[in-house]
């Protein structure tokens, strides 16, 4: 049986999308008003992120796709995925430059992984 993540609803700022907020941005900030509606749990505000949302350990770091999501630093992380034939993306580190990032790639082409991140070819 294939485990899929719960859904939740969007946490949004409370009257986002009104005219007088315009300039609120979509983002969870905890409310921390006393008068605020939010705050005090009233259902017509809105949900907020709670511990009953939260996904089974197992399913932690899974992507939509089904696979886990991997960081690559160097040749020899890359390799070691390869080697052990792990069915994950791969993301590279913020740290690598453009041309390693292509040889990667290239790398990653040939054994058909696929990479997040990645520059074009």
């Amino acid at each position: 049986m294939v485990k899929i993540k719960k859904e939740h609803p969007k946490f949004n700022v409370p009257n986002f999308g009104s005219k007088n907020r315009k300039r609120v941005k979509a983002r969870w900030r905890k409310q921390r008003g006393i008068d605020n509606k939010k705050r005090i749990k009233r259902n017509f505000a809105g949900a907020e992120p709670t511990i009953g949302y939260k996904n089974p350990k197992e399913l932690n770091g899974i992507r939509a796709n089904g696979k886990r999501a991997v960081v690559v630093h160097n040749l020899t992380e890359l390799n070691n995925i390869i080697s052990e034939k792990k069915e994950v993306d791969i993301t590279f580190a913020k740290a690598l430059g453009k041309r390693k990032k292509l040889d990667f790639m290239k790398i990653a082409n040939e054994h058909k992984i696929k990479v997040t991140n990645g520059v074009s070819l």
